[in-house]
């Protein structure tokens, strides 16, 4: 059986339509993924912004361009100098994301090349802002407060290009070789002054404590010899004798040895 080609024109034309349909509605949708958004360009002209979900599109007439909004990481190794002149290296990391209402905004600003152009400049230009304020030594004690410094700036420089910080992280901060040996020293220096100044204070109060019991048992002899002054002297020796007595006939004592007997005897 011999097929025609009219025949065959006839049978193969409903074939090509639906391919031909099938691949136009295959170009003309798209998808947007969780945490993108997607540019919709008409003849190369910006036109709107797709958000999740399925699109479609014209062929050969519209274009799309996908765009995060999810957290991207920076990173840019700075150098600035102190108020007293000393080189700081610094390397900061920056969290951020693209404020998803301002992304036709961003596009026509620096069409998202935004790490070389924007954020890893004003890196630079912050760290010498914040250095320039502060001494070395100023920098390393109070390191949370030029970081709190870093934060506020880059925030407030980058919010103004649609650019939201989330984080920023000092991961290197230090001086030179010769300045952080100084600084060594200087703390050394001081670590051996407040321990000498605690010997000091502790050798004060020991000094403070024998003095006091000095005077206490001093108090207490004087008290003691103003009892027996007034309790009639000699004879009230002689009673605190008799007090003490152990019934053995006493020795005959005299001069100087007598008095020294008695006063043992009082101490008993």
């Amino acid at each position: 059986m011999t097929i025609k080609p009219q025949e065959l024109k006839i049978k193969s034309t409903p074939i090509l339509l639906t391919l031909s349909l099938l691949f136009f509605l295959y170009v003309s949708v798209f998808t947007v993924q969780s945490g993108t958004r997607k540019l919709v360009f008409s003849a190369g002209k910006l036109t709107s912004v797709a958000s999740e979900g399925l699109h479609f599109r014209i062929p050969l007439y519209q274009t799309v361009k996908s765009v995060p909004i999810t957290t991207l990481k920076t990173a840019e190794e700075a150098e600035a100098a102190s108020s007293d002149l000393q080189v700081v290296n610094a390397a900061i990391t920056i969290n951020y994301h693209f404020d998803q209402n301002k992304l036709a905004e961003i596009y026509t600003q620096t069409h998202f090349d935004v790490e070389d152009r924007i954020i890893k400049p004003r890196i630079q230009e912050t760290l010498k802002a914040v250095s320039a304020k502060h001494t070395a030594e100023d920098l390393i004690v109070n390191r949370a407060t030029a970081k709190q410094e870093i934060d506020n700036i880059l925030k407030r420089d980058l919010q103004r290009y649609h650019i939201i910080v989330e984080d920023v992280q000092l991961t290197h901060f230090q001086f030179s070789r010769e300045f952080n040996k100084a600084i060594e020293a200087k703390q050394t220096e001081a670590q051996n002054a407040l321990k000498a100044k605690n010997i000091l204070e502790r050798t004060k109060i020991e000094s403070e404590q024998r003095i006091a019991q000095a005077k206490g048992e001093a108090e207490a002899i004087r008290i003691q010899a103003e009892a027996i002054r007034s309790q009639g002297g000699a004879e009230y020796v002689q009673l605190k004798w008799i007090e003490k007595w152990n019934g053995e006939p006493p020795q005959m004592i005299s001069g100087s040895s007598a008095a020294n007997f008695m006063l043992n005897l009082d101490k008993k």
